[in-house]
């Protein structure tokens, strides 16, 4: 088994200096491609887009706010998803359109300013000289989860313009940001959770089909020479996991549809792992088609079981790289040496 490894995303430190230093030095002779940690409101993943772009949309209205903190004091980030931001399209509205093509959604903005130091740091020696600038991007479909949209009409809406402002939004970044530099990898939590039938209001049938048109337009664009990957989460907003399912199987059904849907080459895919399973989770692996790209499986974890789950997953798909189970966004800050260690310890273990 190879010993590269992936950092999915997020990592709660205060800049991306920090983050390129405490986590791409340690760990970049492993890793192929390094994130900025999505600092700032990124942290928050899809709760800054909804506080940033949609709240102040002038056809959206937001319909509720995240409840304020104990001192009455506003807060723009929920704590679970009965916190969240909900929206409404205004009456008369039959699109939501979004202006600014490429600036718009503020990933590319970000990623430009964050290249900036992963270049300079990089020229210094302070990063491997093989390591690519990865942007980790939210899909459309977990940006705009059925959930805050009480009129679930309102998704048919909302969903094409925010795709295209997508798809604007990586085309800049592909224009600002070197080719042979630059990796973009997908995120997607609801599209998991809708597979397994776990979306309020939605069957599990038709699920696949779906999810996986946003990449048509979203992945087909993406020059061939920038690597392109897609992290499939099973979400922590509220605790990690937000839903437990039984096995992979949905799981890699939409990585297969996925792959296929995408219009080019994939680069790597994610996989979720989670603690204290055993082989029949992994199964479905076997079933895995990923047609050249890289395969990681979250199984940075819970360490005390981290042998266990490798020799599973060695069953069904020998060969992977590993990674944590989703960014680390959420996780307490002081609890990011013990992040760092068990990543460590992964790769050492499965050298």
């Amino acid at each position: 088994m190879s010993t590269d490894a992936l950092l999915v995303g997020s990592i709660p430190l205060d800049t991306v200096e920090e983050v390129f230093r405490d986590f791409g030095g340690p760990l970049g002779a492993s890793l192929k491609t390094m994130p900025d940690g999505e600092v700032g409101p990124r942290r928050h993943w899809i709760s800054r887009i909804h506080y940033q772009v949609l709240a102040g949309h002038p056809e959206l209205e937001a319909v509720r706010h995240p409840a304020p903190d104990e001192s009455g004091v506003e807060r723009q980030f929920p704590r679970n998803a009965g916190d969240s931001w909900l929206f409404k399209v205004r009456d008369g509205v039959e699109r939501v359109r979004f202006g600014d093509p490429g600036w718009r959604i503020g990933y590319a903005r970000d990623a430009v300013n964050s290249y900036f130091v992963f270049k300079t740091l990089r020229d210094k020696g302070a990063l491997a000289k093989h390591l690519r600038f990865q942007v980790s991007l939210a899909s459309v479909n977990s940006a705009l989860p059925p959930r805050i949209f009480p009129n679930h009409a309102d998704i048919a809406k909302t969903r094409p313009g925010f795709t295209e402002a997508m798809a604007a939004e990586a085309a800049m970044i592909c224009r600002k940001i070197p080719h042979d530099d630059l990796a973009i990898q997908w995120d997607c939590s609801t599209e998991v959770q809708d597979v397994y039938g776990a979306v309020q209001g939605f069957s599990a049938d038709g699920a696949i089909e779906r999810n996986i048109a946003q990449f048509r337009t979203l992945s087909a664009r993406i020059p061939e020479a920038v690597q392109l990957g897609y992290h499939f989460c099973f979400g922590t907003l509220g605790g990690w996991p937000r839903f437990a399912p039984a096995d992979l199987s949905a799981t890699v059904e939409l990585a297969n549809a996925t792959v296929d849907a995408s219009g080019r080459r994939v680069d790597w895919i994610h996989i979720p792992v989670l603690p204290d399973v055993g082989e029949p989770f992994f199964a479905p692996l076997k079933n895995l088609k990923p047609k050249g790209a890289r395969v990681y499986l979250g199984v940075v974890h819970h360490m005390s079981g981290f042998r266990e789950r490798i020799a599973h997953a060695r069953k069904f798909l020998p060969d992977f790289g590993v990674a944590g189970y989703c960014g680390f966004g959420r996780v307490p800050p002081a609890e990011l040496p013990g992040v760092l260690k068990d990543h460590q310890q992964a790769i050492e273990a499965v050298r």
